[in-house]
């Protein structure tokens, strides 16, 4: 099981990384990872979206990389805030066409482009794995 727990005396420094193997109930204890870091960098009204796009981030390793192994950051910007999700898998996630309202799959990303200011994914340069990546920013 998954848990977090809030620093007892130390404040939250400008960033947080963790590698851990996701699995059906690893989303909610990251969200909450995730709140407790913008709450504690007063960037409480990103918390709506980033939780959405770090869950879609978080299916996705879950659905698709063998193992469920990854490394999340999450990182203080002077201007908001960006969390990336690194992993094993070397393919590139691809969003269904917007236009296509058949597709079942693949929608997750198109939630991710919807509610974040910008997402990206990376190839890591041994071409063994990826970093998927988004940023929210204060108004």
């Amino acid at each position: 099981m998954n848990q977090a727990t809030p620093p007892r005396t130390a404040p939250l420094g400008p960033a947080y990384r963790m590698t851990l193997t996701v699995g059906a109930h690893s989303a909610r204890p990251l969200r909450h990872i995730l709140r407790l870091h913008l709450k504690a960098w007063r960037l409480d009204g990103l918390a709506d979206a980033a939780e959405l796009a770090l869950t879609e981030l978080v299916s996705n390793v879950i659905r698709h990389v063998p193992g469920g192994r990854c490394t999340i950051r999450i990182v203080r910007r002077e201007h908001g805030i960006r969390v990336e999700v690194a992993d094993d898998s070397p393919v590139l996630p691809q969003p269904a066409p917007a236009y296509d309202d058949l597709i079942e799959n693949n929608r997750g990303l198109l939630l991710v482009d919807s509610v974040t200011d910008r997402w990206g994914a990376d190839p890591d340069p041994d071409g063994r794995g990826k970093t998927v990546w988004f940023e929210c920013d204060t108004a």
